[in-house]
């Protein structure tokens, strides 16, 4: 069992490590294009306060990240585990989704995109 376990952490680790990438990137580049979308009024929003609130919500988003190795450990332990393998982007595209909705969100209202 303990090798077997091994074997699964690792796999879920090349997995999600990569998926990391993925996540960061589109999530940067959603902050980017909503800055650059705000412009010249977002560059007047920038403070050393702000950045480092992004800073801090970027870590966040990166704890959170993790939580999707409970799910994806727990269903390769189980009989299904060849089906997960196949169909687990679902869960990471779901929590990208909700990610971006997100990051969007916090974005258009920190750069003043947000229209009263």
């Amino acid at each position: 069992m303990n090798a077997d376990f091994r074997e699964l952490s690792s796999n879920s680790i090349r997995f999600w490590e990569r998926s990391r990438i993925v996540y960061n990137l589109i999530l940067g580049l959603i902050v980017v294009a909503y800055f650059i979308a705000g412009l010249p009024e977002s560059s007047e929003n920038i403070s050393v306060d702000g950045i480092l609130g992004f800073l801090l919500l970027a870590i966040i988003a990166n704890v959170l990240f993790c939580a999707a190795y409970i799910p994806d450990i727990f269903a390769q332990l189980s009989a299904f585990r060849g089906i997960w393998i196949r169909f687990r982007w679902i869960l990471f595209t779901i929590g990208l989704i909700f990610s971006a909705i997100i990051t969007r969100w916090i974005s258009i209202t920190s750069f003043g995109l947000l229209r009263n």
